[in-house]
């Protein structure tokens, strides 16, 4: 967790030091606003943008939250792109 922390954007008050789980997804910024609206309203998470150098203008946000939780957020993010994209999922997770 001190990686992930030290990259941390910093915004979020409402976000424990050490979370039950965090979620991990990755994409471009307006999906990464979209995967953050829809994690946020699906469950009792705290999403925030993870800082890092990427080249590629690829955005990684992390959800914050109680296992089952976070579950249940990225279940719905990837629904919602698998929904909204017709099928091709642009948000991916990593574990």
């Amino acid at each position: 967790m001190a990686i992930l922390n030290r990259r941390r954007t910093g915004h979020s008050a409402g976000i424990p030091a050490n979370p039950g789980a965090v979620g991990l997804v990755q994409g471009a910024l307006a999906d990464m606003i979209m995967a953050a609206d829809v994690a946020e309203k699906a469950a009792q998470v705290e999403v925030e943008e993870i800082r890092g150098i990427c080249p590629q203008h690829i955005t990684l946000i992390g959800i914050f939250g109680e296992i089952a939780d976070v579950d249940t957020a990225l279940k719905a993010v990837r629904e919602f792109f698998s929904l909204e994209k017709g099928g091709e999922n642009n948000a991916h997770r990593k574990s």
